[in-house]
């Protein structure tokens, strides 16, 4: 297969997720959250205020936001993120209408709700369950809803911050939101929707940082066998993988043997242990979870190091300056 060909294979790949968590991101967001008039946040979050104070339609407040928040995409994510921003947008913004034009709606109008009256607490966390997981899904596969999920991203990119963290932080301004509109009724009620609306922010955020995790959770295995350089190149050879060999002694044993030490993701554990029972079924091996792994392969260390990086140059061209004086 050729390069052209692994790309395109690559962007196919992620258009199809891109879709598939759209699709489950509107339907949830339908079917479980509107009808019961509950505040989340986000562009959709906004939107569903506007929507629910004055019949704007959500998504043409969706739409609107979206289209001016583009241009900031462009200049920070490229054009590549950009891409699959539009797409999304544009795809989400049609999905909204889709899903609200195949939901039932009662004798006055408004949209069923599947769970019953009084379920709006059971309705919220599965409906934030799987809309943060659709959002997840999105992210995964290198695209974006819009709205603050480009704030979150932009600041993902150059900051070792999670997406969901960032997200909370911005959400909270757009649930709050509701106590000023007197059309969510009396204090009470919009304080009732507020909270409904923190809990909403908090499962969403969850799930999304959660799903995220687990795909990008890393092991450590520490393979231990005296048949370590056809289990080396095995594990080289199907994954691909870089690992390094280490010097053990046996204090019991008192013998010299070499241990294999590898970092994968968890998803590949499976394929790992495969290897090493063919190799050799009596290897002793540890797998052990780990907090973060950065480098080639893995993730990027995210901290800005331009200040230090001009201090040191300063020092530099001081003692270069200092040295000169001295030779004249």
């Amino acid at each position: 297969m050729t390069i052209n060909q692994q790309l395109i294979r690559s962007e196919a790949r992620d258009y199809f997720f891109l879709t598939i968590g759209l699709l489950l991101y509107a339907a949830a967001f339908t079917v479980f959250l509107m009808p019961y008039e509950i505040v989340t946040g986000g562009v959709t979050g906004m939107s569903a205020v506007i929507y629910y104070a004055t019949g704007f339609k959500i998504q043409n407040t969706y739409i609107i936001i979206n289209v001016s928040l583009l241009i900031v995409a462009l200049k920070i994510l490229g054009f590549k993120f950009l891409m699959k921003t539009i797409y999304a947008i544009f795809a989400l913004y049609f999905m909204l209408i889709f899903a609200q034009d195949l939901m039932p709606r009662d004798a006055n109008g408004d949209f069923v709700k599947m769970l019953g009256e009084g379920q709006d607490f059971m309705s919220l966390i599965i409906g934030c369950s799987l809309t943060g997981t659709g959002l997840a899904i999105v992210f995964l596969n290198n695209g974006s809803t819009g709205g603050t999920d480009i704030i979150a991203a932009c600041v993902n990119k150059y900051r070792d911050i999670s997406l969901g963290q960032v997200l909370m932080g911005v959400d909270v301004l757009i649930v709050g939101s509701c106590l000023f509109f007197p059309q969510f009724g009396d204090i009470m009620e919009r304080l009732h929707k507020m909270v409904f609306g923190y809990c909403t922010m908090f499962i969403e955020c969850f799930m999304l940082d959660h799903v995220m995790n687990m795909r990008r959770e890393s092991v450590q295995f520490m393979i231990f066998s005296w048949k370590h350089e056809e289990i080396a190149k095995a594990i080289v050879d199907e994954t691909e993988h870089a690992l390094t060999i280490l010097d053990g002694h046996g204090w019991y044993t008192g013998n010299d043997m070499k241990v294999i030490c590898l970092l994968a993701k968890r998803n590949e554990s499976k394929t790992i242990f495969r290897i090493i029972k063919m190799v050799d079924p009596t290897a002793f091996v540890s797998q052990s979870s780990v907090i973060g792994v950065y480098g080639e392969g893995f993730d990027q260390i995210k901290i800005k190091a331009k200040k230090e990086k001009r201090k040191q140059e300063k020092k530099m061209g001081q003692a270069r300056e200092t040295a000169a004086d001295e030779k004249k």
